[in-house]
């Protein structure tokens, strides 16, 4: 070969290769999920939306076709809720520029007009095709089935579901209904195919497991999905499936490349952005935080302290015995004089460890935000292992069940891997053996007694001793708990009250 012939395939290799690049375009993503504050978190190390609004800027100059999207739970709970509504994430996500959104089921705490209030302020999509208003026959508060951005000359379709468990686990009103994921994806994907999307992002809501099925209902590209409250990656059925950790303290970056010519998907890359407090904040969003520095300021007020490390990591309090757990439930009890305390692990959110030191209102509100009433019932011990046994039954296929317990005045041990109704041994109350044929008392979150919360019926058959219009709060109940110790000093352990056996 000449040296001018190899010159010129070199230059036509380099015109092809630019021509291809020129084909493609990239789409970038960044997604996150289960933010509930806007404010950093983890003592301000990481977290925080006015730096996400800074990373934001940053893959815009490298990228301008890039979109940003949530994976629900953001409206509550929170500190800030209890006070705003949710009105304050509406306005930080309005800063930071969210493109699209799934329903959360904790976006049903708070109440239904209130939800469509803050939807009608967002100036980002709200999506939830599986939430349909049975008054109307369409879906919760208008939003669309799905949406095709057009985008760098191609198409993305992005579709919402919400996990059919929320009716256990908000306050979900009875007329909204949720419907089969995998059958209205059957139905709806093929339809956003049809109309030309080169690509299908399915934005959920939903335990990675159901998100693994749903990729296989439909032809998906990409899931990215929340509720689980920490970092998952997984693919199933050939379709890549992500969720960040919550709280903002990661935002994950997916950089699409699709071929305008063919309409195909030709690769991904993806990567998690940690969010630290190297990262500044990005002045536009100064206005958020002055517009609430006076309630965030109230929150940093000292409670008591903590002598020990706190674990109140989602992963722990609904999955075993935790100290923070042991000390909540035992305010719960002696605050109604009940014979037992039980606390349903997913009322406790802080979703972090807090290392020995000052325990602000923060610190408190955000472990137990709901201001839920305590209230005292009496109920059988074939009732109360009743109880126990819904507690423990999805803790098997479900890492991290909302339902599972942390209990004071009472020991038991459980195997996960029995048949239902065998899960549940060894159970004593105040160290004596239960008797089925007894009356026991209870304190626990009105939640699970009159709504039947996280699926806890068998609270219907229950005598009410102390009503829900009577009872103390739950978080005045832990920061009374935490003023009257010595000192105003904590230090809960774990004492072998839940032992699992599997």
């Amino acid at each position: 070969m000449t040296k001018s012939s190899f010159l010129l395939i070199v230059l036509l290799s380099a015109v092809a290769s630019t021509f291809a690049q020129t084909d493609l375009t990239k789409v970038t993503i960044l997604h996150l999920n289960d933010t509930y504050q806007f404010t950093p978190a983890d003592g301000g190390k990481r977290g925080g939306l006015a730096r996400v609004l800074t990373i934001k800027k940053r893959v815009l100059q490298e990228n301008p076709y890039t979109l940003t999207t949530l994976g629900g739970d953001t409206l509550s709970p929170s500190v800030e809720t209890r006070t705003y509504r949710g009105a304050q994430m509406i306005d930080a996500w309005n800063a930071v520029g969210l493109d699209y959104a799934v329903l959360g089921n904790h976006e049903f705490d708070i109440k239904t007009n209130e939800l469509l209030d803050r939807m009608k302020g967002s100036k980002f999509t709200w999506l939830g095709a599986n939430v349909i208003d049975t008054k109307t026959g369409k879906t919760f508060g208008g939003t669309p089935q799905f949406v095709i951005r057009s985008i760098g000359g191609v198409k993305v379709g992005f579709i919402g579901f919400l996990l059919p468990e929320t009716k256990e686990t908000s306050s979900i009103e009875g007329h909204i209904s949720v419907t089969d994921y995998c059958e209205t994806a059957r139905k709806l994907v093929p339809e956003i195919r049809a109309l030309g999307a080169n690509v299908v992002i399915g934005l959920t809501h939903l335990f990675m497991h159901q998100d693994k099925k749903l990729s296989g209902c439909a032809d998906f590209d990409l899931i990215l999905g929340g509720h689980e409250h920490t970092l998952l990656q997984s693919s199933a059925n050939g379709t890549p499936i992500f969720k960040m950790w919550a709280d903002a303290r990661e935002v994950g970056r997916f950089d699409l490349f699709i071929d305008k010519k063919t309409g195909n998907l030709q690769s991904m890359d993806w990567q998690v952005i940690p969010v630290t407090d190297e990262i500044p904040d990005d002045p536009e969003f100064a206005p958020v935080t002055a517009k609430y520095k006076e309630l965030l300021d109230q929150l940093e007020v000292r409670v008591g302290a903590t002598s020990v490390t706190l674990d109140a990591f989602s992963k722990s309090v609904r999955t075993k015995e935790t100290d923070i757990g042991n000390f909540i439930a035992d305010a719960y009890r002696k605050a109604v004089d009940a014979q037992v305390g039980f606390v349903n692990g997913g009322s406790i959110r802080a979703d972090l460890s807090y290392n020995p030191g000052v325990l602000t209102k923060r610190d408190v509100l955000s472990m137990l935000p709901f201001n839920n009433p305590i209230v005292k019932v009496e109920v059988s011990g074939k009732t109360l292992m009743d109880i126990l046994e819904h507690s423990v039954a999805r803790s098997r296929e479900d890492s991290e069940p909302g339902r599972f317990p942390q209990v004071s005045g009472i020991k038991f041990t459980f195997d996960a891997n029995k048949l239902p109704g065998q899960r549940i041994a060894h159970v004593t109350v105040n160290g004596k053996a239960i008797e089925s044929s007894a009356s026991y008392t209870m304190a626990t979150s009105d939640f699970l007694v009159s709504r039947s919360g996280d699926g806890y019926t068998m609270f219907k058959d229950a005598k009410i001793l102390i009503a829900a219009d009577a009872a103390p709060k739950d978080s005045e109940v832990f920061e009374k708990a935490i003023k009257e110790s010595p000192n105003a000093t904590i230090a809960p352990k774990v004492e072998g009250r839940i032992v699992r056996l599997n």
